[in-house]
């Protein structure tokens, strides 16, 4: 049974996601030092690893990882961005899930890529999360989580309500720190964090933390 706040995330994101697919297509919202932290993610890994994509939205970061010599998956709760995933990237196998409970045997993936796939969870949710995510990697496997930086609950659907797209969603933003003591709590080490301020025309500030299992 989905929690309250996966049903939420779900309407809004089956919602919104063929406006998602048009405005981000790929990896230009991301500044070159946003990229570099995957880069070093990835650089973790051995040679040609499986990574699985958790909540990978409508596939645009698949590419990336996969011109990169990553073998790549995707999951997510979203049927409607799945359908754009399909559609814009389907060399990709993804299937819908809930982070919350991976059908996956452990053990099986050598990196976890978590790109801002946790903003609308709870915390505690988020350990439970990325108790899955520990899970799920082999040892010395190795996971990274993107996200907004910042200490507050953000009401978010403004910019697509201005699309005439009926949107409620609450987005968690987190410290840095804040994250790397879940990854903690939960079994990872921590070996790569950064925190930005916000760039251009983004509200909020940035964060990417790297953790080893």
């Amino acid at each position: 049974m989905r929690t309250e706040a996966e049903n939420t995330a779900l309407a809004a994101y089956d919602t919104v996601a063929e406006a998602y697919a048009e405005t981000f297509p790929d990896t230009r919202a991301e500044l070159p030092v946003d990229l570099a932290m995957i880069d070093h993610f990835i650089a973790l890994l051995p040679d040609g690893p499986r990574v699985l994509d958790a909540g990978c939205g409508t596939g645009r970061m698949l590419p990336y990882l996969a011109a990169r010599g990553c073998q790549v998956q995707g999951v997510d709760l979203s049927s409607e961005m799945l359908r754009c995933a399909r559609r814009d990237h389907g060399e990709f196998p993804t299937r819908v899930g809930t982070l919350l409970d991976l059908d996956e045997p452990d053990s099986t993936f050598d990196g976890v890529f978590s790109w801002y796939s946790t903003v609308h969870s709870p915390d505690e949710e988020l350990r439970r999360i990325v108790a899955e995510f520990h899970r799920v990697l082999r040892p010395g496997g190795h996971v990274v989580l993107g996200f907004q930086s910042g200490s507050e609950v953000i009401a978010v659907g403004e910019r697509y309500r201005e699309r005439g797209l009926d949107v409620t969603l609450q987005r968690w933003q987190r410290r840095a720190g804040d994250m790397a003591e879940v990854l903690a709590e939960c079994g990872f080490t921590v070996v790569a964090q950064m925190e930005r301020a916000a760039v251009g025309m983004e509200r909020e500030g940035q964060a990417v933390v790297i953790g080893r299992r």
